[in-house]
């Protein structure tokens, strides 16, 4: 494994670490899947240039529209979370209240 896939890997590892151990705040669960999708962003643009095709040249874009798509609907519910509840603790929200 060559350090740049090592790094790769482990800053995804490290952001599915923070979102399976740290949820405290929605942020900081928002936080971790952005740093997930841009780790697998960089990787894949990194693949599509190793192999030298043409073909995949659009997938890293596509991933990093939808990574914004994720990224704008979570603050959505972010801004929507702390209006109704007052914060954006996880253990206040109760998906039984509604």
């Amino acid at each position: 494994m060559t350090p740049t896939h090592f790094a790769f890997s482990s800053t995804f590892l490290l952001g599915l670490t923070g979102l399976a151990f740290h949820r405290t705040h929605l942020l900081s669960a928002l936080l971790c899947l952005e740093g997930m999708m841009l780790s697998l962003f960089i990787a894949l643009s990194l693949w599509t240039l190793q192999l030298d095709s043409t073909n995949f040249s659009a997938a890293p874009m596509l991933l990093l529209a939808f990574s914004a798509c994720e990224a704008s609907a979570g603050l959505a519910l972010l801004v929507a979370t702390a209006r109704t509840h007052g914060s954006d603790r996880l253990q206040n929200l109760n998906l039984l209240q509604c």
